[in-house]
C-alpha cells in the first residue's frame, strides 16, 4: 500500500500500462466507424473492465488522469469517440444530432459485443480480462450514458417516450458531474441545446453506483445550482454513494485531461481525491478489495476532511 499525501488516503502500488488506439469497429448505421482506445496493466489476470464515456465534445484521448490511474491499478479501461466529439464536427442540421444521447449508448453496447476483438487488439492482454465484472463510468454527458446502461430512463425528445436501454452485462456505475432531473428546473439554454435532459427518471436504477459532484458546479443547464448534480444519488434506489468535492467545478479539479484548457478549477488535490475514491470504489464494487473503500468512507465521513465528503445509502 502507498499513501497519497494530498488526500491522506491509501491505495495499492501502480504498475506499468499499455494503450492501443484506435481500434476501429465498423458501425454502418452510425454513419462513422467507432474508434476505441483500450488501456490495461501489463501484468495481472482476471482484470475487471471500466467502460468510460467522455463528456460532450471530448474523445478517446480524454480523461487521462482517471484512465491512467485506473489502468495502472488493475483495470482494463475502454473509451470511445462518440458522435458529439469535436473531432467529428457533426453539422448542426445533421439528422443524427437529436439522437446523440442514444448513439452513445449504442456505442457502448457495440463495445460490449466486441470485447473479444478489443481484447485481442492489445498485445499480451488475451485471456487476462474478466468479462463478468464491468463497470460503466462517465463524466457530464458521459455520466448520463453510464446511467442509462444501469437503468436511467430518458424521454426521447422526438417520440416523447422512454424505454429501458440498460444492459445486464454492466454491474455498477460511476457518474461524475452528471445532470439531474429535467422538468421545470431546466433553463431555456438546456431545452434548446440538450433536449434529452427534459425528463430523466432515476427511479429504475437499482445497480450499485458512485456519484461524484462538485459543490461549486454551476452549469447553465439548471436553475438549481450544484445540488442538481446530486440527483443521480438522491433519486436512485439501491446501494449508492455520493462523493461531494469541496470547491469542485465541472472538471472536478482537472479530470478531463492533464492541463486541459476547459478546466476552470485546476487543483491537484481534488484530482487526487477523485482518483483515489473512484479507484477504491471500483475495487470494492468488483470484489477485488474492500479495505481502501472502507478507509475512504471513514476518512471522508462528515465534514472533517478538507477536500470532500463521502456518504452512502
Amino acid at each position: 500500500m502507498i499513501t497519497y499525501k494530498t488526500t491522506g488516503l491509501t491505495g495499492p502500488a501502480s504498475t506499468p500500462t499499455v494503450s492501443v488506439k484506435p481500434v476501429v469497429l465498423p458501425a454502418p448505421r452510425r454513419g462513422e466507424d467507432l474508434h476505441v482506445r483500450v488501456s490495461a496493466p501489463v501484468t495481472g489476470t482476471d482484470l475487471p473492465i471500466v467502460l468510460f464515456a467522455h463528456g460532450f465534445g471530448s474523445n478517446l484521448d480524454g480523461y487521462a488522469p482517471l484512465v491512467d490511474h485506473w489502468a495502472s491499478h488493475g483495470f482494463v479501461v475502454i473509451q470511445a469517440t462518440h458522435l458529439d466529439s469535436r473531432r467529428l464536427t457533426v453539422a448542426a442540421d445533421d439528422p443524427r444530432k437529436p439522437h446523440m444521447w442514444r448513439y452513445r449508448v449504442q456505442d457502448m453496447k457495440r463495445i460490449l459485443d466486441e470485447l473479444d476483438t478489443l481484447e485481442a487488439s492489445v498485445p499480451g492482454l488475451a485471456a487476462r480480462v474478466d468479462h463478468s465484472r464491468i463497470v460503466a463510468a462517465g463524466h457530464s454527458f458521459g455520466g448520463q450514458t453510464a446511467g442509462i446502461l444501469v437503468g436511467l430512463r430518458v424521454m426521447d425528445p422526438k417520440t416523447g417516450t422512454a424505454q429501458d436501454m440498460s444492459d445486464p452485462r454492466v454491474m455498477a456505475s460511476i457518474q461524475l458531474a452528471t445532470a439531474g432531473k429535467g422538468g421545470d428546473e431546466l433553463t431555456p439554454f438546456a431545452h434548446e441545446n440538450a433536449p434529452w435532459l427534459r425528463d430523466q427518471d432515476f427511479s429504475h436504477i437499482t445497480a450499485p453506483g458512485l456519484v461524484v459532484a462538485g459543490d461549486k458546479d454551476e452549469l447553465p443547464l439548471s436553475t438549481r445550482g450544484p445540488s442538481w448534480m446530486t440527483d443521480p444519488y438522491t433519486l436512485s434506489r439501491g446501494d449508492k454513494s455520493l462523493l461531494t468535492v469541496y470547491g469542485g467545478q465541472h472538471s472536478l479539479g482537472g479530470i478531463s485531461g492533464y492541463e486541459a484548457a476547459e478546466t476552470t478549477d485546476e487543483n491537484p488535490g481534488r484530482v487526487a481525491l477523485v482518483q483515489q475514491v473512484t479507484l477504491a470504489y471500483l475495487r470494492h464494487v468488483t470484489g477485488t478489495d474492500h479495505t481502501d473503500w472502507e478507509t475512504a468512507q471513514a476518512a471522508l465521513a462528515g465534514d472533517s476532511h478538507p477536500l470532500g465528503r463521502l456518504e452512502s445509502k
